[in-house]
């Protein structure tokens, strides 16, 4: 892979193993400043462990990852650096709007910001209630809301519109591009193929292996079809018979 030099994101042979086990074999990828990059693959493939290296906190046997510009988990990307992680990572005993302008203060935002980020995730009607009593695709929401806060460079969203609606997932994907066309630079995960068509380039990864780095529409003309779903299968199919 040609790796971009001037990329949010660059990855360089990395490889993670977990115990005995290798979970990220070589893998080399990087993100283009200011666009939205879907890492996509089924569960297991090593989507959440290549996020974890990039924010910094996945401990990695060899390889590098840069995150722009510096070397990932740096004390200076601390505040440019956005992460909303599967499992919802506010506090259950404050409210939507209590947990957002916290995270606002943190980063030296005022209460205007907070309430915006709360009504952009679209809980802006749940503002006042405890997260704990929040549905688990709510609480994703609030957690998407406090990173958006502090306005990051970079935003590492792991699987956002698990258990969403399809409405407030096509009006999340708004958002994604609003903030990519504003300069921010986005990696979201997925597992469901339809979500491809909406990044501006994607990661396919299978059994901790990167099957393409590229476009859509580059994915599209190098597998012959304009399915996603069925490139993707057709990524496999080569993947499996390259050894032979």
């Amino acid at each position: 892979m040609e790796v971009v030099m001037d990329a949010a994101v660059v990855v360089t042979d990395l490889v993670v193993h977990r115990g005995p086990h290798q979970v990220l074999h070589q893998v080399s990828c990087a993100a283009p400043p200011g666009r939205v990059t879907g890492l996509l693959g089924p569960s297991g493939s090593g989507k959440s462990t290549l996020m974890r290296a990039i924010v910094g906190v996945q401990r990695v046997r060899s390889g590098q990852v840069t995150v722009l510009g510096r070397p990932a988990g740096s004390a200076e990307l601390r505040s440019r650096v956005g992460y909303v992680t599967q499992a919802p990572s506010v506090y259950a005993d404050l409210t939507v709007r209590e947990n957002a302008r916290y995270f606002a203060a943190l980063h030296g935002r005022d209460a205007a910001a907070a309430d915006a980020a709360v009504a952009d995730v679209g809980l802006a009607d749940a503002a006042g209630q405890l997260v704990e009593d929040l549905s688990g695709g709510q609480r994703g929401r609030a957690s998407l809301a406090c990173a958006l806060v502090g306005e990051p460079d970079l935003l590492v969203l792991d699987e956002p519109t698990v258990g969403l609606d399809p409405v407030l997932r096509v009006e999340l994907w708004s958002r994604f591009h609003e903030l990519a066309a504003a300069g921010t630079t986005l990696v979201v995960s997925s597992h469901v193929m339809d979500e491809a068509a909406r990044c501006d380039r994607l990661l396919l990864l299978r059994e901790g292996r990167l099957l393409t780095d590229s476009t859509p529409a580059e994915l599209r003309a190098r597998t012959g079809t304009d399915d996603l779903e069925q490139a993707f299968l057709a990524l496999v199919r080569e993947s499996e018979v390259a050894p032979a």
